[in-house]
């Protein structure tokens, strides 16, 4: 047959790979697919006939219309790709997801919703979505979600009907942490907190901001620390950075001594990181003339933040529970909300107060 200059060539079919290995259509297809009773020797020559015509495989769309389903679950991050995997614990959470999906055949596709955006969610070809429950506008995606019908899972996020979440128990980690600041004799303690919502800017923790906020995750963080110091105050950053943790912490201790806190309770490890940072800029030692707990338990890169106090949480069993929850909710089997719970690790970066 003589091709006609560029034209393109038909792309080869799997019925003609069988042809040509030499079996039917449907051991073909498994030879593929290594999902049945196919032999090494029969598998290994239809893949090298495949490789020969330049066969890639079946058409993932026309897999997806068979299946009725996409194997696509959506991951949702409130923030640009860049910002969220500065955070490990994002990165841990998605490991923990694809640890379950992946081998069930599923695609992990990351999506990002920022302020005014849902079109993704709308449009995105999605067999079920996990939330990332730091969100602060969580409402407003899971509206978006529910009106296709398709099952939701959340971690971290406050109770809300028809998402099944997969919990941290932020109060009572929280709790421990402040606990163990009051036990060491610190009364004069101040809060670095994740943003609240709905709006982001760095500023004081008041009655009004904590009132109208929407991050579920860091209100039951803020609400562990004041069961022991009620009304404890300090500053609200615009995420889980370094960056923001020194900003903030500039902010609490360049002022008098006798105003400045003796303690800090920051939300994150990361933030906590950069409280020390900005304590070594103004001369002050830690945990000498301050002490500094975090939150997360991940590793961190600046020597001085290397052995915080702080509390380990299971990021990547949490991911693997959202997603062993999604497979349930797709194959239609019952399954219930599940609470992890974060163990208290003492550190380097705490001590009593100067007398």
């Amino acid at each position: 047959m003589i091709r006609q200059e560029g034209a393109v060539a038909a792309r080869p079919t799997l019925a003609a790979v069988a042809r040509a290995a030499g079996v039917s259509a449907s051991t073909a297809s498994l030879a593929f697919s290594g999902a049945g009773p196919v032999s090494d020797e029969t598998r290994a020559r239809v893949l090298a006939v495949a490789a020969e015509l330049g066969y890639g495989g079946p058409d993932p769309r026309a897999r997806s219309l068979r299946r009725g389903r996409s194997g696509i679950v959506g991951a949702v991050l409130e923030d640009t790709l860049s910002n969220a995997f500065r955070d490990p614990v994002n990165i841990a959470m998605l490991d923990g997801i694809a640890d379950v999906t992946g081998p069930a055949d599923n695609s992990l596709l990351l999506l990002t919703e920022t302020e005014g955006e849902t079109s993704r969610l709308l449009d995105a070809p999605l067999d079920a979505v996990v939330l990332f429950g730091c969100s602060t506008r969580l409402d407003e995606s899971v509206a978006v979600v529910r009106r296709r019908g398709i099952p939701i899972v959340s971690i971290e996020a406050q109770p809300l009907e028809g998402v099944l979440d997969i919990g941290e128990d932020n109060v009572g980690a929280s709790r421990l942490l402040a606990q163990h600041l009051h036990d060491l004799g610190h009364r004069r303690v101040a809060v670095v907190a994740l943003e609240l919502g709905p709006t982001r800017w760095l500023g004081p923790i008041t009655d009004e901001r904590v009132a109208a906020g929407t991050a579920f995750t860091s209100l039951e963080r803020l609400r562990g620390a004041r069961l022991v110091y009620p009304g404890v105050g300090g500053v609200v950053t615009t995420g889980s950075a370094t960056s923001e943790g020194a900003r903030a912490g500039r902010l609490l201790l360049d002022v008098p001594a006798a105003e400045r806190p003796t303690a800090i309770i920051a939300q994150s490890d990361l933030l906590a990181s950069g409280v020390i940072a900005a304590a070594d800029e103004l001369g002050l030692s830690v945990p000498g003339d301050l002490s500094v707990v975090g939150y997360d338990g991940v590793r961190l890169d600046d020597p001085r933040a290397a052995n915080l106090t702080t509390v380990v949480q299971p990021a990547v069993e949490k991911g693997r529970a959202a997603g062993r929850a999604v497979l349930a909710l797709l194959a239609g089997e019952p399954v219930e909300s599940t609470t992890f719970t974060s163990v208290f690790r003492a550190g380097a970066t705490t001590g009593p107060p100067r007398v």
